[in-house]
């Protein structure tokens, strides 16, 4: 494999960007947390000046120690939680309620804080606050880089495979109507909900990350990542358009005049910092006029 050439920070260069997707119904926060696609994206975005806001690592805030902190143990709140009706079960909502709150505030503030997103959304794990931030950020019409993975499973067609082998009438039956409860609902092609369609835009899907591009040059050792996407290479990886938007910002399909044209959603401040009175304007970035 030929290795890629990353150039110094240009267009990204004091950007921030904020990475969105499920840290609650994953299937372990502890690995999600050390070993999961943030990571990577991380990395390789810092290479290019970009500031990064991961919700695994909220920045400190100045005064307020620890403010929002999320790690592993956080989803364990919800065994607090109560339905019951009357004093007892309003204080046990309110816990959980105000115990979760300076997460939803400081992940929302680093949403409102960005250029742009990176959501990583498969659609077979449930998710809430991905959504949430997703739309606060089209309201405020910044970027969001959705990323639908084909989604697939191949351990359930060899459990099928290996109950019809046998003529295991009962388990097949045990299985369908596991897949019904569930459900499990295979997504080959990666295709997004339909409502994001719209309030994203065509041209900001990816089907992958496209890790295996970059492995050699950033030391990635092979897990999960990479085996799914061998079994389905990405048709449009996410990290390699990352390389280019550092150099030239990308363009909107327009609809009525069936051409690409200038993509405004692409607001790249351009500043002057280093100074202890802050940064400051440094000019008007024309780069998203040019055709």
């Amino acid at each position: 494999m030929k290795k890629p050439k990353l150039g110094p920070p240009n267009l990204l260069r004091d950007a921030r960007v904020y990475l969105s997707g499920p840290m609650d119904f994953v299937a372990s926060r502890e690995d999600e947390k050390r070993f999961g696609w943030r990571n990577r994206v991380s990395e390789f975005l810092r290479v290019f000046g970009v500031t990064v806001f991961d919700p695994w690592f909220k920045p400190q805030i100045r005064g307020v120690a620890e403010y929002g902190r999320e790690d592993e143990t956080t989803a364990k709140v919800r065994t607090q939680w109560s339905f019951a009706q009357g004093a007892e079960g309003a204080m046990a909502r309110a816990n959980c309620a105000e115990h979760f709150w300076p997460a939803l505030h400081i992940d929302l503030r680093m949403v409102d804080t960005s250029d742009f997103l990176v959501a990583f959304v498969p659609t077979n794990v449930y998710s809430v606050g991905t959504p949430h931030e997703i739309i606060m950020a089209r309201q405020q019409r910044k970027p969001v880089l959705f990323v639908s993975p084909p989604v697939e499973f191949p351990t359930l067609t060899q459990l099928r495979d290996h109950l019809a082998s046998r003529d295991d009438g009962e388990g097949q039956r045990l299985l369908t109507a596991l897949e019904a409860e569930v459900p499990i609902k295979p997504n080959p092609t990666g295709s997004p909900s339909l409502w994001y369609m719209p309030l994203i835009g065509g041209e900001h899907f990816f089907d992958g990350f496209g890790f295996g591009q970059y492995a050699k040059l950033f030391g990635w050792p092979r897990s999960a990542l990479d085996e799914r996407e061998s079994r389905t290479p990405p048709q449009k990886p996410l990290l390699p358009f990352l390389e280019s938007l550092n150099t030239k910002l990308p363009q909107k399909w327009d609809r009525a005049r069936k051409q690409f044209g200038p993509n405004d959603d692409w607001l790249l401040w351009q500043l002057e910092g280093g100074t202890d009175e802050g940064a400051t304007v440094k000019g008007v970035n024309l780069e998203a006029a040019k055709p």
